[in-house]
């Protein structure tokens, strides 16, 4: 749980809780019908515009302010963080930002930020639900994105419409933001910051349950490829076979991040994990003929870091493994294989415990689910670090939550979602201040 003593929480005013509590309640069918048309746009990379479109006409029609640019069009190539986009056009990637002004100065300013892009869902007859139905049943929401992280874009949203239909507006500016690239690069949120948008604290509303991150590990993205020479598998022997040759590298890498794993016993946060760093051959592609020996063959792989370790360090670990798994494999010794860096290139982070965003964070939560704040640790990336790490914002992780994210069935729980959305209205109301409008 927060280090935070329950009398050291910032508490929003009762009265004004109700309020928020009332408008939450009021809205609730609106958001949960909002959250399954989201679920509706198949969002995932490179296609994600028509549902950054939709918010867009949305947001303009709630009387925000709405900035709606492209990756292209900001400039990400001058930013040592900007990952690889080897296989997605920028000029297609959209992100928003829907921006409430402040009437006048005094208020804390806030950036609210999720991502709306998802990944792949798989053979869709292997999902209970159809993957973008955005079923109801039994107080849960099915489909892709549901959790991972479309429920959290309704959280933030919401609780704007909550503050509003309680008579209020924030007393600081507030950018409601979606964006692009979280599942691969990052480059979405990298690219609002890019654009100029700061703001006094950054919440990002992942499903974390009603939890706070308190850290979570890096992310690399690589592609192996390995080339050979087919022959006829009657006279096998004579050529090579390019999967195997994959194979040899894969269990390699294993080894590797077991040894990782030793290291990451040394790390302040993720030392009590068990093994927090993990590998994974995620996409396997090669071949063309059952009855040839394959003459290439890709995968495309990603690996961890713990906060403490260096993305340049790790990468180059990843290359030298590499590098010393050649010479137990009689072709490869004289083929080099290809490694090509497309994706994350992502730090861990760590948000400190004791800032007054998570100060004000505690007592909201406390204020709608009547329970202490607990804190987790993540063995997956988000967007936090870019606003924290790199742009000195306090970036409180924190949102509703569900089960089978990247998997089948992936749902939301829609109490929790409730619960969440009038939690994030009263930290709004609570940072920013609000005022009657």
């Amino acid at each position: 749980m927060t280090d935070l003593a329950p009398s050291a929480l910032a508490r929003p005013d009762p009265a004004i809780l109700e309020r928020l509590r009332a408008g939450v309640d009021r809205n609730f069918e609106a958001q949960t019908a909002f959250l399954a048309e989201l679920v509706r746009f198949p969002s995932l990379r490179g296609r994600e515009a028509p549902l950054q479109d939709w918010i867009a006409r949305g947001m303009a029609a709630r009387g925000y302010q709405v900035d709606r640019f492209t990756l292209a069009d900001v400039p990400l190539e001058s930013h040592e963080k900007a990952a690889p986009m080897v296989d997605v056009d920028p000029q297609g990637s959209v992100q928003v930002v829907a921006t409430r002004r402040a009437r006048g100065a005094g208020g804390r300013s806030l950036i609210l930020q999720g991502h709306i892009d998802v990944v792949p869902e798989g053979p869709s007859e292997m999902w209970t639900h159809p993957p973008y139905g955005g079923v109801v049943r039994d107080g849960w929401l099915y489909g892709r994105g549901a959790n991972d992280m479309k429920a959290g874009v309704s959280a933030m949203i919401f609780a704007m419409d909550a503050i509003r239909d309680a008579g209020l507006r924030p007393a600081g500016d507030v950018h409601v933001q979606t964006v692009t690239e979280e599942e691969s690069t990052g480059n979405g949120a990298l690219a609002t910051l890019l654009r100029g948008y700061r703001a006094d604290a950054c919440l990002i509303p992942e499903p974390t349950a009603g939890t706070i991150t308190r850290a979570h590990t890096g992310t690399l993205w690589f592609r192996l490829r390995v080339r050979g020479v087919p022959v006829h598998v009657a006279v096998a022997d004579t050529g090579t076979n390019a999967i195997l040759s994959v194979m040899h590298l894969i269990r390699a890498l294993q080894d590797h991040t077991v040894a990782l794993n030793e290291r990451a016993k040394a790390d302040p946060s993720f030392a009590a994990v068990p093994n927090p760093i993990k590998f994974n051959p995620g996409v396997i592609r090669g071949g063309d003929w059952a009855s040839s020996t394959p003459a290439w063959c890709e995968v495309d792989c990603r690996i961890g870091l713990t906060p403490s370790m260096e993305v340049a360090e790790v990468m180059a670990g990843v290359e030298r493994c590499v590098q010393a798994a050649r010479e137990g494999d009689a072709f490869l010794a004289n083929n080099p294989p290809e490694i090509t860096w497309h994706g994350f290139q992502a730090d861990g982070f760590v948000q400190e415990p004791g800032s007054e965003a998570e100060r004000v964070l505690a007592g909201a939560h406390q204020a709608a689910f009547g329970a202490v704040m607990e804190e987790r640790l993540s063995t997956a990336v988000n967007d936090t670090r870019y606003y924290g790490r790199y742009y000195a914002m306090p970036a409180l992780c924190y949102g509703p939550g569900g089960e089978g994210n990247h998997g089948f069935d992936e749902r939301t729980n829609l109490d929790l979602l409730r619960k969440t959305t009038l939690s994030i209205a009263g930290f709004i109301a609570d940072w920013c201040g609000v005022e009657e409008a």
